[in-house]
């Protein structure tokens, strides 16, 4: 859109594209399509260019030009060519018209943006071209359709507006209604796009490189004009579409960049022709100080929601028993936002207590809540008028559930459940409606059969009489005619070409009345049509055709009337997927004996006999996971050093630990025998080792890079995992680079608890010197040369690696083994432990901490030394103090 004199634009030329640009398309039409049909299809291909149109011709949909190669490409169909009444050849590929669900999602997950230009008249009733227009433009991030959809995943369409060193961003699922917005730093917007996982992402067109500097090319993208991020306008926006004059009941009113994110993301909507979303009935915003902090490393470090191997799991596979669709997506969001709030956790805590102490209630519930199905999606199909009368009868199911779930949580006696049961609505006036006007069997589309009950309408009634009754009618009308031409093979029958007739054989055409019209001649009958026949076939066939036009108004009907309960039906979903959430916690927790964890204000995290959850999941028949205890706290023990060989288990204990805090906080119980959780308000990990060649970073760079971010984001309430830092580079930098920071955190006014695994058994020394870093091992058992793993965390440093042990347990040939075992003695006696640990614990003492100027041997340091020796300070004025600067600048350009 072409900005002047910086007005806001009139709505009727609001587009996705300038007109000038569009213009810039219609001008490029090729001389081709010289046909009306051909025209036709470049006037809306002109409009949305980046789009493949799907051109509604007859009972298909066609492609044409560079669309019909991706088209044919993508879905596999035959590419032809056609002239189009020119010489010139233009490529064609189609699909049948009810073929569409199983095209259009494999055209959308390919990244495709899909416009759909349907006939909107019937060409019966039209001697010129068919009226055709654009009624739906599909996207990645904007979609209704069941095929397209993972039900059990959000489908977040994003939008942010960049400024200088902050964004706002809005994720919006249209196909739930879930609308969120969110301001902050770049590093911020970042982790909530790797947790939020959009299928789409809008920015300004302007910004797209600062837009692909701080946030990639991970997601599929769409740019829109400039002007469509203004303030004033997406307000506007926002403000139309809740019928509010202010933003603040909605809490977002001062996030300013969020707004114009948010309105931007309404703008693409009907821009792509989604206007009918009255079901985005609230916009909420997302609190940073409300959640841990887990940035995208953390996520993906911990295995949170993708496993780094294929056929691994992650910890939503372990989780993740939600009955409905609603909970899983629920839980996967708690899962990547869980709680700093003590009070929020202790209240789901107390539910899941109660469904695990009540076993009848909790398979009550989950057989229930099994019956509702997506009611979620449902209810935002009622809202655009694209659900079909099978979902308005789900819709009725789930709502009868409804009823007695909200009796058993009111009847619990639990005060977190009663509150459940004082928000749910049974929506008795939906369900009543429901039941009384659909049939109980209907079909899924509209035409294929009976949708309206009997006793609805009277007209309905009377038609459905006509055109139901009609073969009794035809078959009394055939034995009248019989008695009276006495023809006794008389035969009444239908084709498409001239309707209903009766058919005489040769043999008694001479009975047939004068009365009768003959409309066809075969080889040994004639067939005829009389007047009474014409008029009752009249009847029959407008009354077939007024029932489906009939049905379809009172269906209509039934939807708007639905729709007035949007919200509480809305509501209902939210709490309904709550519930199952919490439901899966017991579950689950019963299921692999997880203990319910306190979660208190202290600064302690103490657990245990913790487990890992995947890796226990995952364990061999027989074989049993080894607990262990941990303790960190803010004064005493607050740098754990871990060594020990390789895969003894130090990395799992790592991970173990910050996923017992992720599950504690989310309201789950914990793999562990007991747990108190001082609650921790930022997880950093900094796990493996992995280069980053895409963008030309080595494995060290990511690895300093990632440890940067954790050492400028600190907090008291940290919780901080790292595991083999400076393993990246040279030995002796590696040592120097992990103590530094083991020093730098130990010596933090935050005091942040840390779990640090090394192999650098020299770390060790730190605890003589630093008070609060505490060593500890993963113990192993040697035997004739052989290791045995106890996988058990024990106080105190180790000083073996065992790495040529591990080597020769993995199947290294035994030439390797061996002369790795004599390089390795050696390497001892020439550079031993003793002298390496000596030279460190020198490093370590107080008093040299800090490395003195003039222990350099350098002979310009001794002048200048010499020099300032000899300097008294108590009597030397200003004037002499720049002078004698100025003789040690002499001596150091001499040098």
């Amino acid at each position: 859109m072409l900005k002047t004199c910086g007005r806001k634009p009139k709505r009727e030329f609001v587009f996705l594209h300038s007109m000038l640009e569009v213009e810039q398309i219609l001008n490029t039409i090729p001389k081709e399509a010289n046909t009306p049909l051909m025209k036709q299809y470049y006037h809306f291909k002109g409009k949305y260019p980046d789009a493949i149109l799907l051109f509604r011709v007859g009972d298909f949909y066609e492609t044409f030009g560079k669309d019909a190669i991706v088209a044919s490409k993508i879905l596999g169909i035959v590419l032809t060519k056609r002239k189009n009444g020119s010489d010139i050849d233009t490529e064609l590929a189609g699909f049948p018209y009810h073929s569409l669900d199983t095209y259009l999602p494999k055209l959308v997950r390919s990244g495709q943006r899909v416009a759909i230009c349907e006939q909107l008249e019937d060409a019966r009733f039209t001697k010129t071209i068919v009226k055709r227009g654009v009624t739906e433009v599909v996207t990645p991030g904007v979609s209704y359709s069941d095929k397209v959809l993972d039900h059990r995943s959000n489908n977040f369409l994003a939008a942010i507006q960049i400024d200088k060193t902050h964004a706002g961003i809005s994720f919006l699922d249209v196909s739930t209604g879930e609308f969120y917005v969110a301001e902050g730093t770049f590093a911020y917007i970042e982790k909530l796009l790797q947790s939020f996982k959009p299928s789409e992402v809008l920015f300004q067109k302007q910004k797209e490189t600062v837009y692909k500097e701080n946030f990639g090319d991970k997601f599929y993208n769409y740019r829109l004009e400039d002007w469509v991020f203004q303030y004033d306008f997406a307000k506007e926006k926002l403000q139309n579409h809740f019928g509010t004059v202010t933003l603040k009941g909605f809490g977002i009113d001062q996030l300013s960049l969020g707004i114009i994110a948010a309105g931007a993301a309404l703008h693409y909507l009907s821009e792509t022709q989604n206007d009918k979303i009255t079901h985005i009935t609230n916009i909420s915003r997302i609190e940073e100080e409300k959640y841990i902090w887990l940035d995208h490393f953390t996520v993906r470090n911990l295995e949170l929601v993708t496993p780094f191997n294929n056929g691994g799991n992650s910890l939503l596979n372990i989780l993740d028993h939600a009955i409905s669709p609603m909970g899983a997506r629920m839980l996967k969001r708690w899962l990547l936002l869980p709680l700093r709030d003590k009070k929020g956790i202790e209240a789901r805590l107390e539910i899941v207590d109660f469904f695990i102490k009540n076993e009848f209630q909790n398979k009550q519930l989950a057989s229930l809540i099994n019956q509702i199905g997506d009611l979620e999606r449902i209810i935002s199909k009622i809202s655009v008028g694209k659900i079909n009368p099978r979902e308005v009868l789900q819709l009725k199911r789930a709502l009868d559930a409804i009823a007695p779930i909200k009796e058993i949580v009111g009847n619990s006696e639990n005060s977190q459940l009663i509150t459940y049961a004082q928000k749910l609505n049974d929506c008795i006036g939906v369900r009543k409606k429901i039941e009384t006007e659909l049939f109980a069997d209907c079909p899924v589309m509209m035409g294929k059969g009976q949708v309206i009950n009997a006793g609805v309408n009277q007209e309905l009634d009377s038609l459905r009489n006509i055109a139901f009754s009609g073969k009794d009618y035809l078959l009394k009308l055939q034995q009248k005619e019989i008695e009276r031409t006495g023809i006794s093979s008389l035969k009444i029958a239908y084709n498409s070409v001239f309707g209903y007739y009766l058919e005489v054989r040769h043999t008694h055409k001479d009975k047939v009345p004068t009365d009768w019209i003959r409309k066809q001649t075969l080889v040994s009958s004639e067939r005829y049509i009389t007047p009474e026949l014409k008029e009752y076939e009249t009847k029959i066939l407008g009354a077939e055709e007024k029932i489906g036009i009939l049905e379809t108004e009172i269906f209509t009907q039934l939807i708007a009337s639905i729709s007035e309960f949007i919200s509480p039906i809305q509501l209902n979903a939210q709490l309904v997927g709550q519930l199952d959430c919490l439901l899966c916690f017991a579950n689950v927790a019963l299921k692999n004996n997880y203990c319910k964890p306190d979660i208190n204000d202290s600064f302690i995290i103490d657990i245990k006999e913790s487990r890992h959850p995947v890796i226990e999941h995952q364990l061999p028949t027989g074989e049993t996971y080894v607990p262990n205890d941990l303790f960190l706290d803010n004064d005493r023990q607050q740098i754990m050093m871990l060594t020990g060989p390789n895969m003894a288990g130090k990395s799992a204990v790592l991970r173990q630990t910050a996923l017992v805090v992720i599950m504690a906080q989310m309201g789950s119980y914990v793999p562990a025998s007991k747990a108190s959780i001082g609650l921790v308000d930022k997880i950093f990990t900094r796990v493996g080792a992995s280069d980053n060649i895409s963008t030309g970073e080595s494995t060290f760079m990511v690895e300093m890079t990632e440890t940067a971010s954790i050492l400028n984001n600190l907090s008291e309430r940290s919780l901080i995992i790292l595991d083999e830092i400076g393993r990246g580079t040279s030995t002796y930098d590696g040592i120097s680079i992990a103590w530094a920071i083991a020093e730098f955190l130990h010596e933090s006014k935050f005091r942040t608890k840390t779990l640090f695994a090394t192999h650098y058994h020299e770390l060790n020394n730190m605890a003589d010197t630093f008070i609060r870093i505490k060593n500890y091992n993963v113990s192993v058992k040697q035997i004739n040369k052989k290791i045995i793993f106890l996988r058990k965390l024990i106080e105190g440093g180790s000083e073996h690696s065992f790495g040529i042990h591990v080597a020769q347990m993995a199947g290294m040939p035994k030439k390797v083994v061996e002369r790795a075992e004599s390089i390795l003695k050696k390497l001892e006696k020439s550079h031993g432990s003793e002298q390496m640990n000596e030279k460190i614990k020198n490093m370590a003492k107080a008093d040299d901490m800090q490395l003195s100027f003039f222990q350099l041997n350098d002979p310009v340091i001794e002048q200048i030394q010499t020099k300032l020796g000899s300097i008294d300070i108590n009597t030397l004025t200003p004037i002499e103090a720049l002078m004698k600067l100025n003789e040690i600048k002499k001596i150091m350009e001499g040098f």
